[in-house]
């Protein structure tokens, strides 16, 4: 028989954690698509792969960063940095008109220190330090063939750019550095910066000052005589109004604010009426209180006062006595028995008493009520008449008033104007300075930049990160299934095991005769793990397909038939690719398949033998001009039924699914289905729509089965392989070469009786 170019598909062997990749419950399926276990936001292993797999791109990217590193720290100008400290004064002390106290001015220190960095950092005064130290005239600092106004602006802006402004974090303190290939230069020009500074804020606060004296001198006698005009207005009124305000020894002597109208000034008739006001209230709630205890007395006669009172407690109490001895004498004697009717005499007494005493509380009520409403009515007369004497006084203090606040707010400017005009004075006389040097710039001896040391480092980071960016995002980019965790991960199917890619120079045929091959352990320990998929064993049916041609799936078919064959099972491989078959008998197309679907001969009439003890072969047979509308007849499912009465395991080499029909429509008869994937060729949006096509056929997907795997680092080796030193570097060997290998035996065999599978000759 011959081979197609799919069966030289490989799978890294040995061991079964190394080879399967995988975890199984015993005797039991792992469903499609389960949900699994959430994995680590990082796995290091994983990660650690990806480096290792890409490290020359990795180290070449990093040995390019430093290169470009060295190369720039070698040509790179020589600099020298000068630094000088100021200590700024965020609080100045200031003297306050009528207070020989020194008070700190209320400001926010930060925002008045940032004010300052930015004044350091201002091109006003590196314009300044420019001409003080005539570096437009320098030929070492500008370029002198530029007009003299252009020369001025240029150094300007170097000055801007070249200094560094760095406050000293917790303290007033700031550090003033620039940087210049003359470092004699450097130190004059940072000098002169700590100069310029001084001065400018100097003389910003003279301006400031001198502005201020002369503008409050003439705000003053503006105020002065404003203040002279409405006393004058306010005197003028009260004389015409005959209002006199009398003064009770408020602040200043001035009157109040409230005029006339006030109780701090002349309102005797305000004040008389507010105690009339006042006792009217009191009157009234006592004449409500009366009112209410009368009429409470004379309606149920039950008032807090006929409560209260001794006497009328103790006639009730009396005749209370009194009724219950009456009531506990009547069941002995009649009621006009002498000591009955002399008992209700008593009772009769007592009542009249009680009646006597009520009216007299009641008459006192009713007394303390007519008092308190007669003083009511007196009260309310005199308020009635004293408030309209009252309100004409208010009237006519209301023009008083307003001359009142004239004045008053006319002398709180004056006063302020004065105030702040005599501090203006003392501060003036202070000569305070802003800012103080603290260490003046040296000329350095060794150069600031460049750093050759940082510079390299840089570039080692930049390229690491910048190495390790681009092999994560190959890595990205690159959708293919490449790694047992990625079946897992990507596909959420069971990994069955990993096939290495057969090395240079050997054959499919030579990996499997070879029982330590790195191939053949790795269909070995994928036999092992399939024993362990369904609860009963070993599915009886299992069909072996893949999403594209040359994935390995014929070669997965017969290598598992084979490892079944060798552990004492009857196997039956079908090659079911009727359109392209991968195994061919002697007998060369008059048997096989297609004329098993196309007839109602039985099984074992087109059954083949091979070299190999224990497996058979039922060959694709002549292709027929529509192989899926055979498929799709009830005969196919006949033929899978009768094999597996025949045989142990039967094993299934289906078509690719993408494009055809066929393999869902094995896939749905077989017991089992295994999904063969090229390593590092599948892309996953390809095997998604595979496992789609498949699970809509209702096929039972037991795992997948990763071939042509070629480690790409000693991590990969490490993670998939067995330990015993295999190495897989080799390009894909040629599975057709080698003819006369386990491939080329299997079209040896002979037609047998029923049940009977000789070996090939």
């Amino acid at each position: 028989m011959s081979d197609r170019g799919d069966d030289g598909a490989s799978v890294q062997g040995g061991g079964s954690r190394g080879l399967l990749g995988l975890s199984f419950e015993p005797r039991r399926a792992a469903p499609v698509g389960a949900a699994e276990p959430a994995n680590r936001l990082v796995d290091i292993d994983q990660a650690l792969r990806v480096v290792l797999r890409h490290r020359w791109l990795v180290l070449g990217v990093i040995g390019a960063a430093l290169l470009a590193a060295l190369l720039f720290t070698i040509s790179a100008t020589r600099e020298y940095r000068a630094t000088t400290t100021l200590a700024i004064n965020a609080q100045p002390a200031q003297i306050l008109a009528g207070r020989n106290q020194p008070l700190q001015r209320l400001r926010n220190d930060d925002q008045y220190l940032q004010t300052q960095f930015g004044i350091l950092r201002s091109r006003s005064l590196a314009a300044r330090v420019a001409r003080n130290q005539k570096l437009a005239d320098d030929p070492g600092f500008t370029a002198q063939g530029l007009p003299r106004e252009q020369r001025e602006l240029a150094a300007t802006f170097k000055l801007m750019r070249n200094l560094e402004v760095a406050p000293v974090r917790g303290s007033d303190l700031v550090t003033l550095a620039y940087t210049d290939p003359d470092p004699a230069r450097a130190a004059r020009i940072t000098n002169g910066f700590a100069a310029g500074f001084i001065e400018t804020t100097t003389e910003n606060r003279y301006n400031t000052t001198n502005y201020a004296r002369t503008f409050l001198q003439d705000r003053l006698a503006a105020a002065r005589e404003k203040l002279e005009n409405s006393e004058r207005a306010l005197v003028l009124y009260a004389q015409n109004q005959g209002i006199v305000q009398l003064d009770n020894g408020s602040a200043g002597g001035r009157a109040s604010r409230d005029g006339p109208s006030s109780s701090n000034g002349d309102s005797l008739s305000s004040q008389t009426l507010v105690a009339l006001n006042t006792g009217l209230s009191q009157a009234t709630a006592d004449r409500i209180g009366a009112e209410q205890a009368y009429r409470q007395a004379a309606g149920s006669g039950a008032s807090s006062e006929l409560v209260q009172d001794p006497a009328v407690q103790n006639l009730r109490a009396e005749r209370a006595r009194l009724e219950a001895d009456y009531r506990e004498k009547l069941g002995t004697f009649k009621p006009d028995y002498p000591d009955m009717q002399a008992l209700r005499a008593r009772i009769a007494q007592v009542q009249v008493a009680i009646e006597r005493e009520t009216g007299t509380i009641n008459g006192a009520l009713r007394s303390k009520y007519q008092a308190a409403a007669g003083r009511e009515n007196e009260l309310r007369a005199k308020v009635a008449s004293l408030r309209a004497e009252v309100l004409d006084l208010r009237n006519r203090g209301i023009g008083y008033n307003f001359l009142q606040r004239e004045v008053d707010t006319n002398r709180e400017l004056y006063d302020a104007l004065l105030q702040r005009f005599k501090e203006i004075g003392v501060v003036g006389e202070l000569g305070e300075n802003q800012a103080t040097v603290i260490d003046t710039a040296l000329p350095p001896k060794a150069p600031y930049r460049p750093q050759p040391l940082r510079n390299l480092a840089i570039g080692l980071v930049v390229g690491l990160l910048l190495g390790l960016g681009l092999a994560f995002l190959i890595e990205f980019i690159d959708d293919t299934v490449k790694t047992p965790e990625d079946i897992g991960e990507m596909l959420k199917l069971p990994a069955l095991g990993v096939v290495p890619r057969v090395a240079r120079g050997s054959t499919l045929a030579g990996e499997l005769d070879d029982l330590k091959s790195p191939v053949s352990e790795g269909y070995h320990s994928i036999m092992t793990a399939l024993r362990f998929v369904a609860d009963g064993g070993m599915p009886r049916s299992m069909l072996i397909t893949s999403s594209r041609a040359a994935e390995g799936k014929s070669s997965t078919s017969l290598a598992l038939a084979q490892n079944l064959a060798r552990i004492g099972q009857r196997v039956l491989l079908i090659d079911a690719d009727m359109r392209n078959p991968s195994f061919l008998s002697a007998n060369g197309e008059s048997i096989g398949l297609s004329a098993l679907l196309a007839t109602s001969e039985p099984l074992a009439g087109q059954v083949v033998a091979t070299k190999v003890p224990g497996m058979a072969l039922l060959p694709a047979g002549a292709v027929p001009p529509a192989p899926a509308q055979l498929l799709a007849t009830v005969r196919i499912r006949e033929l899978i039924d009768e094999a597996e009465r025949a045989f142990d395991v039967v094993i299934v080499d289906a078509p690719p699914v993408l494009g055809l029909a066929d393999a869902p429509i094995l896939a749905s008869i077989c017991e089992a289905t295994v999904l063969v994937i090229e390593a590092g060729s599948a892309r996953r949006k390809t095997v998604h729509g595979t496992i789609r096509r498949l699970q809509a056929a209702n096929a039972q997907m037991v795992g997948a089965v990763l071939t042509k795997f070629q480690p790409k680092s000693g991590a990969d080796n490490e993670h998939y392989g067995y330990g015993y030193g295999y190495g897989y570097g080799h390009d894909t060997g040629d599975a057709r070469r080698g003819g006369k290998g386990l491939l080329g035996a299997l079209g040896k065999g002979r037609k047998t009786g029923p049940n009977i599978l000789d070996v090939g000759a």
